[in-house]
């Protein structure tokens, strides 16, 4: 569905049609007949929705025909709550810029774009167009941060539960947030050197407003320390596991090791009785009448075992 929105007093509201200046929105649920539709009605070339539609797109921009498209990849919350799928995973926005008003188009509802709908933005203005799309940049810096934020504070919270158990639950729940991670390192990547290619070319024409320069110049700054923070969570995760399964390997062995020593001392009192289960004579066999003979041997297995607890002691191996 293609929804058309304006600026009365100040508040965004939608429009019944399209008007000079104005923002167009395509929403999730629109069918490829639509899309050709739009395509030949603004004399643009198809491709440039298709893609926007598409989840493993890269970041990029193009021109063409007087149209400027850009793609940027923005996170979101993974619809499929399982296992083995990330916690967040990241879509692309397309941007269409025309000369009298904006085009956007997304594969999934995207928080980035609720916020403008939702009046969070401040000095949001459909007619600026080229202020439009440093605002959505801006934004989607900003939500990648405060998604970074969420998945550090639960590495952290499931590291704690690591400390006293050992269920692959938490295992589970690290492996989600390194996903997250591996598309947040490279979708940032791509998102920096749109931003540069960008600002080299001035592909917005804003080298001559200072105001705009200088919110590119923060935006590509802001970027950058996402990135960096995607990359430190990353080391910080791989080395969390790595040490992990070395303390479980080591728990693992200290816990053979002592079973196998209990498994010797028990063997002595074991050994002492099938030697005298064998049908031969031996000594203390009982053939001298002597009630005693099992308490003499029952105490000499015994202490053979003490023995044997006293030299693995001493050599602190239980």
């Amino acid at each position: 569905m293609i929804r058309y929105y304006g600026l009365d007093q100040g508040k965004l509201v939608e429009l019944e049609q399209r008007i000079p200046s104005c923002w167009i929105h395509i929403e999730p649920t629109i069918e490829r007949r639509e899309l050709e539709q739009i395509s030949t009605e603004f004399n643009f070339p198809l491709d440039f929705l298709i893609d926007s539609l598409d989840i493993d797109e890269r970041s990029r921009y193009e021109r063409e025909e007087g149209v400027r498209f850009i793609l940027v990849n923005t996170p979101i919350l993974n619809e499929l709550d399982q296992d083995n799928e990330a916690i967040y995973i990241t879509v692309p926005i397309g941007i269409l810029l025309f000369e009298d008003h904006l085009l956007t188009i997304c594969a999934k509802e995207n928080p980035i774009i609720n916020r403008f709908f939702e009046g969070k933005v401040r000095g949001f203005d459909p007619a600026n167009v080229e202020r439009f799309v440093l605002q959505i940049f801006e934004q989607n810096v900003y939500h990648y941060l405060a998604c970074l934020k969420k998945l550090n504070l639960k590495r952290n919270l499931i590291e704690k539960e690591l400390y006293d158990s050992s269920r692959n639950e938490e295992l589970k729940q690290l492996l989600r947030i390194e996903k997250s991670l591996v598309y947040f390192v490279n979708s940032l990547s791509t998102n920096e050197l749109l931003n540069l290619k960008m600002k080299r070319t001035d592909f917005l024409k804003i080298k001559d407003d200072e105001a705009l320069t200088d919110l590119f110049e923060d935006i590509i700054i802001d970027n950058g320390q996402a990135l960096e923070m995607s990359n430190v969570y990353t080391n910080i995760l791989n080395g969390t596991m790595e040490a992990y399964a070395s303390i479980v390997s080591n728990n693992l062995n200290t816990f053979i090791q002592r079973l196998t020593i209990v498994t010797i001392i028990l063997m002595v009192p074991t050994l002492v009785a099938s030697f005298y289960g064998m049908n031969i004579s031996l000594p203390f066999d009982g053939t001298g009448g002597s009630k005693m003979v099992f308490f003499i041997i029952l105490f000499i297995s015994i202490i053979i075992s003490l023995l044997l607890v006293w030299f693995f002691r001493r050599r602190r191996l239980f």
